[in-house]
């Protein structure tokens, strides 16, 4: 291996290492037996909070696309609503993930050390955004996977750097439509490359590609438990249930949580309308809820007041348009139905905050005249 290429190796390595807990997000899709496709993902930030709220924008809203130099990037007039989670901590106007009103869903994701974003050139600038543009970018004017494959090849994303981090925040990104057809987004050594998702699964680092190579080590795991062996004269069985997953990967790397997700998805218990396989989504991915100070980032001075690594999650039912989320702070689930919005009479955006109050509503069942126990 020549020098250069070893020393690029090192580099990669390093900017993995060094990433914060960002980059532990996960994304699972499940489909329910009346067609519904519902698509949920973690969002693990234990850098700092992200003062996330909930944003409606409505159709017809206008849109510029940022750039390297600040020039006015791409201009567009949206031609669908949606709503989305922002993170204006980051910067004003990110969406993070999102549902438009014809049910497709857009999440972003953290891609470390792997993402190259197309070189900006100043003469393109009209053509041209950054990363926390694409996903308003592909709700307010595409319907379909195919439409967003068409709009992304007209456009080019560039490393626009965020504030708050010091970088251009090297991102990926999963869209899922209401048929279940699902493509992941990446920007490989400055160029869009874009992959069939038909498991509907993402983490992050490394590519999508080795993700799915990486699960042919994981052939052998199944749902159903291994049965008694016998050798010699002795009897051998499980110790209990679960032994068809004995080599589960269990850490929270990207590569373990991306098979620990296709393994639980693929195994998910059959449900029948879309509303079930909520509840279905959220008890899954609970399993990779990460506490705070898993990484850098725990100091009190950037972490006060919170509760978790894992400050939301969310679940998009693209059939019946609803979005689904709970938070660090209240595990309450709560929703809000697109079909109930009417996105052409909205004159601008609205905010929701994600929790009204910051603090778990636990309901006291407590009896007030308990009788005295025999």
């Amino acid at each position: 291996m020549k020098i250069p290429k070893l020393l690029a190796l090192f580099s990669t390595i390093a900017a993995v290492a060094m990433t914060p807990i960002a980059d532990a997000c996960t994304g699972i899709t499940l489909k329910a037996r009346d067609g519904a496709v519902v698509f949920g993902r973690t969002m693990e930030w234990g850098t700092f909070d992200l003062l996330s709220q909930v944003v409606i924008l409505p159709r017809g809203e206008q849109f510029v696309g940022h750039t390297p130099d600040r020039k006015p990037g791409l201009t567009w007039k949206g031609r669908h609503g949606f709503i989305g989670l922002d993170a204006p901590a980051m910067g004003e106007g990110l969406i993070l993930d999102g549902m438009n009103e014809k049910g497709l869903a857009v999440n972003g994701f953290y891609l470390p050390g792997f993402t190259e974003y197309q070189a900006y050139d100043p003469a393109k600038s009209n053509m041209s955004m950054g990363p926390g543009d694409v996903v308003p970018y592909l709700l307010s004017t595409t319907a379909t996977v195919e439409e967003a494959k068409a709009a992304l090849a007209k456009v080019r994303v560039t490393p626009v750097v965020a504030p708050s981090l010091g970088f251009a925040p090297p991102g990926h990104w999963i869209v899922t439509e209401p048929s279940g057809k699902a493509v992941v987004i990446e920007y490989v050594k400055g160029e869009l490359v874009i992959y069939d998702a038909p498991l509907g699964v993402i983490t992050n680092a490394p590519n999508y590609d080795w993700h799915i190579t990486n699960l042919r080590n994981y052939i052998n795991l199944s749902h159903v438990a291994l049965p008694t062996k016998r050798l010699e004269d002795m009897d051998f069985a499980p110790l209990g249930g679960g032994s068809g997953m004995i080599g589960l990967p269990g850490d929270n790397t990207p590569p373990s949580r991306f098979v620990r997700a296709v393994a639980f998805s693929q195994t998910a218990r059959p449900t029948p309308t879309g509303q079930e396989t909520v509840y279905e989504l959220f008890r899954m991915l609970d399993n990779f809820n990460l506490p705070l100070g898993s990484a850098e980032g725990e100091g009190e001075a950037k972490t006060k007041g919170m509760r978790s690594s894992t400050i939301w999650t969310t679940v998009y039912d693209t059939k019946n348009k609803k979005l689904y989320y709970h938070t660090q702070h209240n595990r309450r689930v709560r929703s809000v139905d697109l079909s109930k919005i009417d996105f052409g009479s909205l004159q601008k955006q609205v905010l929701i905050p994600l929790d009204k109050v910051k603090s778990q509503d636990i309901e006291d069942l407590t009896p007030t005249n308990p009788k005295t126990p025999l």
